[in-house]
């Protein structure tokens, strides 16, 4: 979880088999634990062909049915299914904008939305932006992809800086002190 959290939560991403991945794992992590989840990350890089949205589109009802049956992945048909369509409906984005990155960051005008949360209780479950971005991927033909898990997509691509602001990390994503705040206290995790 450390090193998760200190090289990749909040990093901006911008390319498609990264914003690929973390749709397939937030979409797991449903109903559990996001350490359960990084737990089997290795699992799913094996099972969903190293993110590769191009193969996982191919995937058949024997495939799933395989994958089912894989003790490293969670095996709840729907996510499994909903990794298979998410594949599909990120490749028409990419035949029609060139990218899913492209799609994704129009709802953040481009850049990192920067937040100043002080404490956990400060960060909200979701955001007119991530309900905004989860109504046009289910327009998209996505599935999984309510507020809540859109707004922990957006978390961990950097697409806002939730790091709370006594975070060393927020500050090296782009987080800036008032000239009123005083120095970061020792760093606290997500």
């Amino acid at each position: 979880m450390e090193a998760y959290h200190d090289t990749e939560w909040g990093v901006p991403v911008h390319d498609d088999r990264r914003h690929f991945e973390f749709l397939v794992l937030e979409g797991a992590q449903a109903g559990l634990s996001w350490r359960t989840v990084l737990n089997r990350r290795e699992g799913y890089r094996r099972a969903f062909a190293g993110f590769d949205p191009e193969k996982v589109a191919r995937y058949t009802p024997a495939k799933v049915e395989r994958l089912l049956a894989d003790p490293s992945i969670i095996r709840n048909r729907q996510k499994v299914n909903s990794a298979v369509a998410n594949a599909r409906a990120l490749l028409r984005v990419r035949d029609e904008l060139g990218s899913f990155d492209a799609l994704i960051w129009r709802f953040v005008g481009g850049s990192p939305i920067i937040n100043a949360r002080r404490t956990l209780k400060d960060i909200p479950p979701l955001t007119p932006e991530s309900e905004a971005l989860s109504r046009e991927l289910v327009k998209r033909g996505f599935t999984f992809v309510g507020p809540t898990i859109v707004y922990a997509h957006m978390q961990a691509c950097g697409l806002v800086n939730d790091h709370l602001v006594d975070c060393d990390r927020w500050a090296d994503l782009g987080g800036r002190p008032s000239r009123d705040s005083r120095r970061p206290a020792p760093r606290r995790r997500p």
